[in-house]
């Protein structure tokens, strides 16, 4: 019987989703109140990597989050993908060897640059004495990844209400049945929440308070062809041509629970220390944007049903582990099977 899957939010991680649950037959409806990449999928920094990972089974999911994006990208060529590489330098020597050490036991691409090496990589970059390269990195433009998998799961028969703010949950006979709008219910056989910070609100989800700041500088010609990871912060250059970098140094795992300074404020700091990485070129920022990141309470991913009806899909980085958690998740949501490697990330762990 073909199953009626309703997905709140229109982010990355539902259209993913929806893209993939399409793919697998299912009649899927996607509603938001906004549209594809409003909220925190729009400004991502788009980083697609397992350099950076809480533990061994984390590193795990994230590393075969790469896997499922070049999939992805091979199924769909310009859907706003590409397999920059990542050069790290956020610290050095002993750190350094101990970040290499540690990736390396986990079976992970990694190759050390010196100065010179470095230099003829990234000449307009101010080079450090040495630099890890993770081969098997990328970056999305996130907010073109989210419209084009929108798109395509449209283009597969998913359906999209827009306009629509979701309040609640239905239930009939010991289970969720649909979910509740100002305008209206909408049934369904299965209900994914998909909405990011909006979880806590819709299921109760313990969520953290992360915002995040991007910052993009005035358009450049080509310079700079990896993503860099640096003292000064995360650097990488859009299609656009901009530099784009987080305000906060460290910012996958910057733990701040609110902006301290003024938006325009921290984009000159952050402009200061970028500048520090390029110190031939002549930089301004003209955008900043702000987005509070979905972090659930401990930092990790949150995938799994909740109760007869209601799955949950929410988590950072959603870029990294998108193509992945929907892979999973349908499988999960189509087959019915539980899958081993999302054990870790069950919501009843908060209960």
């Amino acid at each position: 019987m073909t199953q009626r899957i309703l997905i709140v939010g229109a982010g990355l991680i539902g259209a993913t989703l929806a893209y993939r649950l399409a793919q697998g037959g299912a009649v899927v409806t996607i509603v938001d109140r906004a549209g594809p990449a409003a909220g925190a999928s729009g400004t991502s920094f788009g980083w697609i990597n397992a350099s950076f990972y809480a533990d061994a089974d984390h590193h795990r999911l994230r590393f075969a989050g790469i896997a499922a994006h070049r999939r992805l990208h091979a199924e769909m060529p310009d859907c706003g993908i590409t397999w920059q590489q990542c050069l790290w330098f956020e610290e050095q020597r002993d750190a350094l060897d101990r970040m290499a050490k540690a990736l390396m036991e986990l079976n992970y691409p990694v190759e050390r640059l010196d100065k010179a090496h470095f230099s003829e990589l990234e000449p307009h970059v101010a080079a450090p004495d040495a630099a890890l390269c993770f081969a098997s990195e990328g970056v999305a433009d996130a907010t073109a990844l989210n419209r084009n998998l929108f798109d395509a799961a449209l283009g597969l028969g998913a359906r999209a209400v827009m306009g629509v703010t979701v309040s609640g949950l239905m239930r009939k006979d010991g289970r969720v049945c649909g979910v509740l709008t100002d305008q209206g219910e909408l049934a369904a056989d299965q209900v994914v929440i998909a909405a990011g910070t909006g979880a806590a609100s819709l299921v109760g989800l313990p969520m953290l308070s992360r915002p995040g700041l991007l910052m993009k500088t005035n358009v450049l010609p080509p310079v700079l062809a990896h993503v860099l990871v640096t003292p000064e912060g995360e650097i990488k250059q859009d299609s656009a041509g901009r530099l784009v970098m987080p305000t906060a140094i460290g910012h996958q795992g910057d733990a701040t629970p609110q902006l301290n300074q003024a938006p325009d404020v921290l984009a000159d700091a952050a402009l200061a220390r970028l500048q520090n990485v390029f110190p031939d070129l002549v930089l301004r920022w003209d955008q900043v944007a702000l987005a509070y990141r979905p972090v659930p309470q401990d930092g990790l991913p949150v995938v799994g049903a909740m109760e007869a009806g209601l799955y949950v899909t929410v988590m950072h980085s959603g870029v990294t582990l998108a193509a992945i958690t929907a892979e999973f998740a349908a499988q999960e949501l189509l087959c019915g099977a539980l899958v081993q490697e999302l054990e870790p990330y069950r919501p009843h762990r908060f209960c």
